[in-house]
């Protein structure tokens, strides 16, 4: 059996990089992108980060999730989420995908779900998928460690029971606000993200990398994809 494997272009999956304005004919091509892969006989999942994260934090458009749930449906295509950056609180819900109020068929997670105490990552999917692994057929060093899942467990019931993804949201929307407001539009021509995954956008005549080293000089560390800044979510509000 072949496969038929399409990537589709970052370019048309979020706003503009300098403006946080709504792009619908951006988003409608995207959606359309989507479309035409998804006709393909042999495609069987749609695969996305809800926001991308190592490209710079690039957010879709408002109603973009939802064309991509409706599209799946459609075409009877898996749609699987990667919410490993963004899951578990990050973007202010407890998966980013809440925000836009759709259910993927898959969902991967890792990253928040030890609370950083171990590595454990995680798939998450209905019996209608994952009864279609039979006994034999999937194997895993390390699935399924006890000690493991039990952190696991103990960081989930410290995500709900201290409210950390409703903090990331509140103190998301501070921070941007704060810095749309104190950082010279010149320089930092856009701050953009979601709950406490947020990114500046750098003026091309300036270097990232030097604003990065700044901010560890000030006791913020920051990756310069654009100047990333995934915050603690214990952070207190000062």
């Amino acid at each position: 059996m072949s496969f038929h494997t399409t990537t589709l272009p970052p370019s048309r999956y979020l706003t503009s990089l300098f403006t946080s304005n709504a792009q619908s004919e951006e988003m409608s091509l995207m959606c359309s992108s989507v479309q035409e892969a998804c006709k393909h006989p042999n495609v069987c999942a749609f695969m996305v980060e809800p926001i991308q994260g190592e490209a710079g934090i690039l957010v879709p458009d408002e109603g973009y999730l939802r064309g991509v749930r409706d599209i799946c449906t459609r075409y009877n295509v898996l749609f699987v989420a990667d919410e490993i950056q963004t899951g578990l609180g990050r973007t202010g819900r407890r998966l980013c995908c809440d925000h836009d109020g759709v259910r993927p068929d898959i969902v991967t997670l890792g990253k928040a779900l030890s609370g950083g105490f171990l590595p454990v990552s995680a798939v998450l999917a209905d019996n209608e998928v994952m009864n279609e692994i039979k006994p034999g057929e999937h194997g895993s060093t390390y699935g399924g460690n006890p000690l493991a899942c039990q952190v696991a467990m103990a960081a989930l019931d410290v995500l709900e029971e201290e409210g950390l993804s409703e903090r990331s949201e509140r103190l998301g929307q501070r921070l941007r606000q704060e810095l749309r407001a104190q950082l010279p539009a010149d320089i930092v021509p856009c701050v953009r993200g979601k709950g406490l995954m947020n990114a500046l956008v750098i003026a091309p005549e300036y270097d990232a990398w030097e604003v990065c080293l700044q901010l560890k000089d000030a006791g913020l560390l920051a990756k310069p994809t654009v100047s990333k800044v995934p915050a603690p979510f214990h952070m207190s509000r000062h």
